[in-house]
């Protein structure tokens, strides 16, 4: 997968049977934009969906190309074998694999597809159970949090499950840096015209290390790009840091502190942020 879709911070999912709305979805803003096979697509329209995709495909620039990725049902789907099929002859490599469980999900995916790349998707018990190992399967090179399903699958309120959903976010984030993958994708906030949900759901998310989201609204993309930015303080003290490193290194001192590896690194890692935006 393009080092752009592992290390993207927002996923964009726009339905495969709705062509018209690629383009809006690719001028969104969002970093990565997912073609989806599997729920925003009733069943009798998958067929129509996947010969959508390939016409795209088809006509498609290179740079378009590697900000895309299908999201394909699940490897138990009776629709899975067409789905595999559309990735092999459309030569797409990159795909999220919906309600992902085991290593043999993924090991099906690239019975079909073997140079696949693997964002897996974790939306059930079991697939939280199993993360670990799933996190270490050649061809995962992210993980996601399907927060909805997961939280039908544990017959959780949807409406108020930050409790219940907790224990998994926190898996899939260990799992992912045991795995040395890049940080999880947070999943869906669903209330399209609440902006202060969408930025706390995200706040949320980060706090158990997730590094990105799912999202189902372009009007999504912009306030979380926001928010994922350091603030001008943070920026400015990441760069006091780096300048006393710099001048008296492994020694330095910046307001009466001393800045040890953890702080320089963390300093870093603000400017890193701080670039991309």
């Amino acid at each position: 997968m393009p080092a752009s879709l592992t290390d993207a911070r927002t996923y964009l999912f726009v339905p495969g049977n709705r062509p018209e709305r690629f383009a809006k979805a690719l001028d969104s803003g969002a970093d990565a934009v997912v073609f989806d096979l599997e729920d925003a697509v009733a069943p009798d329209d998958k067929g129509a969906a996947r010969d959508a995709i390939a016409r795209w495909c088809g006509g498609a620039d290179k740079r378009n190309r590697e900000r895309v990725l299908i999201r394909i049902n699940e490897a138990d789907s009776r629709h899975f074998p067409d789905d595999l099929r559309l990735l092999r002859e459309a030569c797409i490599g990159q795909l999220m694999l919906a309600k992902a469980e085991t290593p043999d999900h993924v090991r099906c995916v690239l019975s079909g597809v073997p140079e696949a790349a693997v964002l897996a998707l974790v939306e059930t018990a079991r697939g939280v159970a199993q993360v670990q190992t799933l996190a270490r399967t050649p061809g995962v090179v992210r993980l996601a949090f399907g927060t909805l399903d997961y939280a039908l699958d544990l017959d959780l309120d949807i409406a108020d499950s930050a409790d219940g959903l907790a224990h998994a976010a926190g898996a899939l984030a260990l799992a992912s840096r045991v795995a040395d993958l890049p940080p999880p994708v947070a999943g869906v906030t669903p209330q399209l015209d609440e902006q202060p949900r969408l930025l706390a759901d995200w706040a949320w998310a980060r706090r158990f290390g997730f590094g990105a989201k799912l999202c189902i609204h372009p009007r999504q993309i912009a306030p979380l790009h926001g928010a994922m930015a350091p603030d001008p303080q943070a920026i400015a003290w990441a760069g006091r840091v780096l300048a006393a490193e710099t001048a008296s290194p492994g020694a330095a001192q910046l307001d009466g502190r001393m800045i040890d590896r953890p702080v320089v690194l963390l300093a870093q890692r603000t400017l890193q942020r701080a670039a991309r935006n």
